[in-house]
């Protein structure tokens, strides 16, 4: 004990180096410690956000389309009601562009975590057939989540026409070949395409005359240039009580609530013949299943509030909550009809 005294006494300056040796470890160790308790708070805390519950925070509903439009008003009725069904914001998100493949192609690359939905129709699964280099497949690159609503077409004729019936306009179209005309808000639209899939199932050829847009056709039926379109009812059927057109038959599988006296084209003479737009929303391929379910019930919780039921219906719009089993099928099932139509009928966009 007595050596070891001497010993330090007279190497002072050892005792210091080993203290100053210990507190340099003693900091190594506690640094070491803190970076490991700050990795340890960063995965906890990333692992709190991947389990918190869906959803925690703002929803984005991608509208292929110019704001104004039916697609834009439709998803902003729904996003009302999404909304107040799943307590977080839903921003709709207008990306138009190519026909609605810009906005589509975006939520085919987004996350797959049913932040980002798209607000498709009827059109996108037209478009499988009628373009070859879209960069995405509305098949198989979405998880469909569910229907919203559908709009069938009014056949409207200016009063000039001698048809009273459906069934007469085809015996016109069929008499004299490729004279009687009818327009379209653009070749390749539904509006178009509904004309073709009535030539092939009446077996009559109707002339197509291409619009920009709905607007002009409907003024040039009015003005008489054209014999009949096939319109919205809702800015068709006041001109139709005003004697200003005449209506000849409702396109969808149903007659009209609004409208019950004007038949189905099925039971004007052309049995089977249906045509109408729908409109849907569907997330980026891989969104969990549970996340799908999720978003489908809430959107039928949405669909049956009386406050967006109504403002859809006064949109013409016939609601529509469907499973993703169901908006699946309808989805195939339009890809195959339509592609038979496009194809019979020649019709190409690229």
């Amino acid at each position: 004990m007595e050596d070891l005294v001497t010993q330090r006494s007279s190497n002072p300056g050892a005792g210091s180096a080993a203290t100053a040796a210990a507190r340099t470890r003693r900091g190594r160790c506690l640094a070491a410690l803190a970076g490991m308790l700050c990795l340890a708070g960063a995965a906890a805390v990333a692992t709190a956000q991947s389990d918190a519950p869906y959803p925690n925070k703002p929803i984005k509903i991608i509208v292929p389309f110019a704001a104004g439009g039916p697609a834009d008003t439709i998803a902003r009725i729904v996003a009302t009601g999404l909304q107040q069904a799943m307590g977080q914001p839903v921003i709709v998100d207008n990306r138009a562009g190519a026909g609605g493949a810009v906005g589509a192609d975006a939520v085919a690359k987004a996350a797959p975590d049913g932040y980002t939905l798209l607000l498709c129709n009827i059109g996108d699964t037209m478009a499988m057939t009628l373009y070859k280099s879209l960069p995405y497949d509305f098949g198989r690159d979405f998880a469909h989540v569910s229907l919203l609503a559908s709009s069938p077409f009014l056949i409207a004729v200016h009063p000039a026409v001698p048809a009273k019936n459906l069934a007469e306009l085809v015996q016109m179209a069929k008499s004299k070949p490729g004279t009687v005309t009818y327009g379209s808000a653009g070749t390749g639209v539904s509006s178009h395409l509904s004309g073709e899939a009535l030539s092939l199932a009446s077996g009559a050829k109707f002339l197509h005359v291409p619009y920009k847009g709905q607007a002009p056709a409907l003024t040039d039926l009015l003005g008489g240039q054209i014999n009949f379109m096939f319109a919205n009812p809702v800015t068709t059927l006041p001109q139709v009580a005003s004697g200003k057109l005449r209506a000849l038959a409702i396109t969808g599988p149903a007659r009209l609530p609004t409208a019950p006296d004007i038949p189905t084209a099925s039971e004007s003479g052309v049995p089977g013949y249906e045509a109408e737009t729908w409109f849907g929303i569907s997330a980026p391929a891989r969104t969990p299943e549970v996340i799908v379910n999720r978003l489908s019930a809430e959107l039928a919780k949405a669909l049956n509030a009386k406050d967006v039921r109504e403002r859809l219906e006064a949109q013409g719009a016939i609601v529509i909550a469907s499973s993703p089993a169901e908006f699946n099928r309808r989805i195939q099932a339009d890809i195959v009809k339509w592609r038979s139509v496009i194809t019979t009928a020649g019709i190409k966009m690229d």
